[in-house]
């Protein structure tokens, strides 16, 4: 869905000297050694090393120009007569859209280059020489933030690639080397830092590989590890008693349960699995979609379904231990979408605000914020042309915005507009964004779970269509009366 890019309006930034590097790049093939003979090794290895070098030299080149397009940004804001403090609003935003990132990595890339250019030379030399790379420099940059900028240049030359401080060294080595430059040049705000850390405690989820999830806590060092500590006792007495799980599966569903109040851990929450008539009744291959995670297998959704996903005691699966699903009520809303195309029915409203329908519409169609790069949750259902312009309260007028990009597109000098991409079988809404520059950005709204991908055929329309329809009909009406599933959406 974040696919973003550069369209018409003004030129790109790279001049033709970037092309001609970025063509000889692509066009370098190293040729492979004949039969078993290892010759060319050094040289590939050579190769390896230089290409690394040029990687962080052009890392140091962008902190350069980030930190060139602030102040030409703040100085045309200056000549405007826009306020001191509303100046630089969305410089990061436009980084990260030049750079492919998420606006948040934006603010934080634009906050490395200022730190390394104005604050850090040493580092940045580092940067250019190959010394250091760009994930290194932030790691320097992060563990001297709470510094004055007196303080942090002195440690930034303490900490100078030329002195050999890091030859050989690791993250971890870099990290300890800086905390403990910084504590000598400053322990009370490294102090201060310490104790307002507490601040930031928060709890994350992102998806990991095979329809599991990373579920991450930020917390006080003495509330993680007493929370880690009653979790490994609950997990020492059970296995103990002779349960068969693993310490780590049963400190796993021991935090689901303390959590949700439920062993399963589903109950009272509303998870809108997005999935087919054809997936849920006729057991048909496609994938579904979970708000949240993303694209999960068919037969994974029909075992959530029925209560039967997830791990048993034994480890096993839920599928092989039916016997042991958890009940809980199933509601069935029921999305419409073009035959073949897989476009959500549109429809119209005149409020003000998106109302509920609508804004279940909007999220089941943009999944996550539709800036493009952008990841993050829903958090606003935006009006591209903005309701006070006259845009309509509609299904197409209407995008899904986390509220960092729906504040940067209110900004002066930001557009939107709304379409959409149409091929010979498929329709889906385009986000399309210009930004102060006159750069054009481009977000398509994912497929939605039963549509057909660009160019393929669309599903037969054939007049047993209807007759199929029928049967699902019934089949839905027989799984709610039977009660075959029974699961609770608040």
């Amino acid at each position: 869905m974040g696919t973003g890019s550069p369209v018409g309006g003004a030129a790109p930034m790279s001049g033709a000297w970037v092309r001609d590097v970025i063509d000889a790049l692509t066009s370098f093939r190293p040729a492979l050694p004949n039969g078993t003979v290892p010759d060319g090794r050094a040289e590939l290895i050579d190769q390896l090393r230089a290409l690394e070098d040029l990687k962080s030299a052009a890392a140091a080149a962008q902190a350069r120009i980030a930190v060139s397009f602030d102040a030409a940004q703040r100085s045309a804001e200056t000549n405007l007569g826009v306020p001191a403090d509303e100046r630089g609003r969305g410089v990061a935003a436009q980084i990260a859209l030049a750079r492919r990132e998420s606006p948040a990595k934006g603010s934080r890339l634009l906050g490395l280059a200022k730190a390394l250019v104005t604050e850090m030379p040493h580092t940045l030399a580092a940067l250019d020489s190959g010394q250091l790379n760009e994930w290194r420099a932030t790691l320097l940059v992060k563990e001297t933030a709470c510094l004055s900028a007196e303080d942090r240049c002195a440690v930034d030359e303490e900490l100078a690639a030329e002195t050999g401080a890091f030859d050989g060294a690791g993250d971890k080595a870099i990290i300890s080397a800086a905390r403990a430059a910084a504590y000598r040049r400053d322990p009370r705000s490294v102090t201060q830092r310490a104790s307002r850390a507490a601040a930031e405690r928060r709890v994350s989820l992102r998806p990991a590989p095979d329809t599991m999830t990373y579920l991450t806590a930020l917390l006080p060092v003495a509330q993680g590890v007493a929370v880690h500590a009653a979790l490994s006792r609950h997990a020492d007495t059970l296995r103990s008693g002779g349960d068969t799980r693993s310490r780590g599966q049963i400190m796993a569903d021991a935090l689901v349960e303390r959590t949700t109040g439920t062993p399963g851990g589903i109950t009272g929450v509303a998870i809108q699995l997005v999935m087919t008539d054809r997936t849920l009744f006729q057991r048909d291959s496609e994938p579904a979609r979970l708000p949240g995670y993303g694209i999960v297998p068919a037969g994974w959704a029909r075992n959530l379904l029925s209560g039967s996903s997830g791990n048993t005691k034994d480890g096993r699966s839920g599928q092989d231990q039916a016997e042991e699903t958890h009940d809980f009520k199933l509601w069935l809303r029921r999305l419409f979408t073009a035959p073949g195309t897989g476009e959500l029915v549109a429809v119209d409203s005149r409020a003000r605000f998106f109302p509920a329908g609508l804004r279940r519409f909007i999220q089941a169609r943009d999944d996550t914020c539709r800036t493009p790069y952008c990841d993050a949750p829903i958090r606003h259902f935006d009006h591209i042309i903005p309701w006070h312009d006259g845009g309509p309260t509609s299904l197409a007028n209407g995008a899904g915005l986390c509220e960092a990009c729906n504040h940067t597109k209110e900004l002066p000098g930001w557009t939107a507009q709304t379409g959409a991409v149409t091929t010979q079988h498929a329709t889906r809404h385009v986000l399309g964004i210009r930004t102060p520059t006159g750069h054009h950005y481009q977000s398509t709204a994912p497929p939605l779970p039963g549509s057909n991908p660009l160019g393929t055929d669309p599903p037969d329309t054939a007049p047993s269509h209807s007759r199929r329809r029928r049967k699902l009909r019934h089949q839905a009406k027989a799984l709610r009366y039977a009660h075959l599933t029974q699961l609770q959406v608040a």
